[in-house]
């Protein structure tokens, strides 16, 4: 049975992408038939895998908007078992186009629906907003992951992602749960860090993965070189990370 994951937090920079890219790296590399859907329109998980944008004629806009089905849009990677639906610079306008459109929240769950079981995983990456291309992305999911920066001010806008989660649950998608929060960019030298994490462990109650990601030159790098830290430098203290919330993701269901 498939498990669909949205990564979404509405605040920048907080290691959305990477932890898409390179958990779907170490999914893919552990046996899981794993599927990348890219519906941010920076397009950042796209280049991450090593795809070039330019080159598309498919993407996940032709999905959303359009309505193609998911299949003919998906491309491979450099990791076997791992796939990617492609983002574009069209998904910028998709969030004005989709709405007046019918069933407008609806579209990634039915596109979804016909992938016919030939993935174990699928991963969705979320703009850094609320509007409806995440919304799209937390109706057709069965869990929310949640990066979170351990640096100051990192709960702030998570109440308002929280009350989406639950609206959605509400009124979309009655499955929908968060699945985990991850705490990113952690930096051991500094009081702060742990501080910060003490806190999101508290107010997130029992959620929060055990796994924590260090801030990382390595995982930095490795976008500009369209590898997962996985291949790009499998010995970092950022791979060992993201190898071990594979582990956890694939322990929790």
């Amino acid at each position: 049975m498939v498990r669909v994951t949205a990564c979404t937090n509405q605040k920048g920079g907080v290691g959305k992408t990477t932890t898409v890219v390179n958990l779907a790296a170490f999914l893919a590399l552990s046996g899981s038939s794993t599927l990348v859907i890219d519906i941010d329109p920076q397009g950042n998980a796209t280049s991450g895998l090593g795809v070039d944008r330019r080159a598309l004629d498919r993407s996940a806009y032709d999905v959303v908007v359009d309505r193609m089905p998911i299949g003919e849009a998906v491309v491979g990677t450099a990791i076997e078992g791992l796939d990617l639906v492609p983002s574009t610079a069209a998904l910028s306008g998709a969030e004005i186009e989709l709405v007046e459109a019918p069933a407008r929240e609806r579209r990634l769950s039915a596109a979804l629906a016909g992938l016919n079981g030939q993935y174990e995983r699928v991963l969705v990456d979320c703009p850094p907003s609320l509007g409806l291309l995440t919304v799209n992305a937390l109706t057709a999911a069965d869990g929310v992951l949640i990066p979170i920066q351990t640096e100051y001010y990192a709960l702030e806008g998570l109440s308002q992602l929280v009350n989406t989660i639950r609206l959605v649950r509400e009124e979309l998608n009655p499955r929908l749960e968060i699945e985990g929060v991850l705490l990113t960019m952690y930096d051991a030298r500094t009081n702060l860090s742990a501080q910060v994490a003490a806190e999101v462990r508290r107010h997130m109650n029992g959620t929060v993965y055990e796994t924590v990601v260090p801030r990382s030159i390595r995982l930095s790098e490795a976008p500009s070189h369209g590898l997962p830290i996985a291949i790009y430098d499998p010995s970092s203290r950022g791979a060992q990370a993201y190898g071990q919330l594979a582990a956890e993701v694939a322990a929790r269901g």
